[in-house]
């Protein structure tokens, strides 16, 4: 009888090969392991559940991940700030990946985000959707430094801001004096300073107690976010512009993801994320806020508040008072080694070029 032996090549070719399929079965077990990773992404904000942002803007976009996800990547979202720290800390709590997705005003910062402010100047926009549009191209251009360890993920303003007094109403300039004013942002404290008023700044969340309080007088605000916090009961007048000008004031909003949790996504989570991202999202941000004036209006009527429309001539006076600011602001862009005037100009053509 033969004996069949195998050879040393045989063996070492099929000792290879065992290798190989192993490597490969490790291999398909790992990319299983990335595909199949789980992701909930910490989403802190300053709104309460019932405000529009909450419905409209933050609510959906968890919800559309999940699903794009397969449910893989959720959000935790915590509202009102009730992962803690104060509104003009999100900014930090993002880029430092204490919370994982934020949405707040870089305003709430004084100072800090020179180049954004430009959309605060008074009489820019008078289209949230417009606006948004215009501050995303702008802020890819100049803005993003000023962001650092952080992945903007939409930018837009809200649709026009208006003046809501407790006990006067405000008709010309003469009427802001002795009162005190809440404004969200450095630029429009200026605002506020240069019609008459003693400006108080304050984010969002400090306006109620602060009108029982009588700390302020009176605030400046859009119209979507009163009902939530049911400020058309805590205030009689309001004061308008004409919706074909340039509205009194706005502010810039970001919704940022930290990078380092960006980055840290399995490529398939990635592209969710920047599907629901971008000039897009922020475009549709913006459709939301402009759609959101008539409910916040039709509380403040049903409240049996006072509704005042600026006659054009005497807001051409508000103009006129507030132009210094443009010349400060394009000063302050100079200092930093920036073309302020032609950096004002791109924000203005940028706001031409989407106007509805």
């Amino acid at each position: 009888m033969k004996t069949h032996s195998t050879s040393p090549a045989r063996s070492h070719r099929r000792s290879a090969l065992g290798h190989l399929l192993a490597a490969g079965a490790l291999a398909a077990l790992g990319s299983t392991a990335v595909q199949a990773q789980e992701v909930t992404l910490k989403f802190h904000h300053i709104w309460n559940t019932q405000a529009m942002a909450s419905v409209n803007v933050i609510t959906p976009w968890c919800d559309k991940i999940a699903a794009e996800s397969s449910n893989r990547m959720k959000c935790q979202i915590l509202p009102a700030m009730s992962g803690g720290g104060t509104p003009p800390q999100l900014v930090d709590r993002v880029k430092d990946g204490v919370d994982d997705v934020v949405i707040t005003l870089p305003g709430y910062t004084a100072g800090r985000f020179p180049t954004t402010e430009v959309f605060e100047l008074p009489f820019m926009t008078n289209s949230a959707e417009g606006g948004a549009r215009a501050t995303w191209d702008y802020m890819q251009k100049y803005s993003l430094k000023e962001f650092p360890g952080t992945k903007l993920l939409a930018t837009w303003v809200h649709d026009e801001g208006y003046v809501h007094t407790k006990d006067r109403q405000i008709k010309t300039l003469a009427d802001f004096k002795g009162l005190k004013m809440r404004a969200p942002t450095r630029q429009t404290n200026k605002l506020l300073a240069a019609l008459g008023a003693t400006p108080v700044g304050m984010p969002l969340p400090a306006i109620p107690d602060a009108v029982s309080k009588g700390t302020i007088d009176g605030f400046m605000l859009p119209w979507e976010v009163m009902p939530s916090l049911k400020l058309q009961e805590m205030v009689k007048f309001h004061t308008e512009t004409d919706p074909a000008r340039p509205a009194l004031y706005s502010a810039v909003f970001i919704f940022a993801m930290n990078e380092a949790k960006y980055n840290s996504l399995p490529a398939d989570l990635k592209a969710v994320i920047d599907r629901n991202s971008g000039a897009g999202l922020s475009q549709q941000i913006g459709k939301v806020w402009d759609n959101s004036q008539a409910a916040g209006r039709a509380a403040a009527r049903a409240a049996n508040n006072t509704f005042y429309t600026l006659p054009n001539s005497e807001l051409d006076n508000w103009v006129k008072a507030s132009a210094g600011l443009f010349d400060e602001w394009t000063a302050d862009m100079d200092k930093r080694g920036l073309n302020g005037k032609a950096m004002l100009q791109e924000a203005r053509d940028l706001l031409v070029k989407y106007r509805r």
